[in-house]
């Protein structure tokens, strides 16, 4: 095979790769949007997090996989993406006590119903998106 066919069969084969995965874009956070969706009775989950936080990329990935494997996440929950470098000192964190980035909480109306702080098993965030999911159709 000669070097140019190899590198374009390379590139296609990346593309291709980039393409098949799922990626779920959470709405982005501003001031007021967590309580306007709570007050509309919506379950609302955060992804406190930073671009350049290697754990917040690592639950990311978990959570793309679990909306890719079950629809009805991202048809019953509202993801709120909360930029840590710009909230990490607001209203709504001081609020909820979110202790860093890479925190994720579900919340259903006055309630908490879960959280995780810096963790990335695959189990743990689905058992809080499940939660949330249980909440969300009740």
């Amino acid at each position: 095979m000669k070097r140019r066919d190899f590198i374009v069969s390379a590139a296609a084969a990346c593309v291709a790769s980039a393409l098949g995965r799922a990626t779920f874009a959470a709405t982005a956070y501003t001031p007021g949007l967590v309580d306007q969706e709570l007050a509309a009775g919506k379950t609302v989950f955060l992804d406190f997090k930073a671009s350049w936080c290697t754990t917040c990329a690592a639950q990311e990935r978990v959570m793309d996989r679990l909306k890719a494997a079950n629809p009805d996440y991202e048809k019953w929950i509202t993801f709120i993406a909360v930029d840590w470098d710009e909230y990490g000192r607001s209203d709504l964190t001081k609020r909820l006590k979110v202790p860093r980035r890479s925190t994720l909480v579900a919340l259903k109306g006055d309630a908490e119903l879960g959280r995780i702080v810096a963790g990335t098993r695959e189990a743990d965030i689905k058992d809080l998106m499940d939660a949330a999911l249980s909440a969300a159709m009740a």
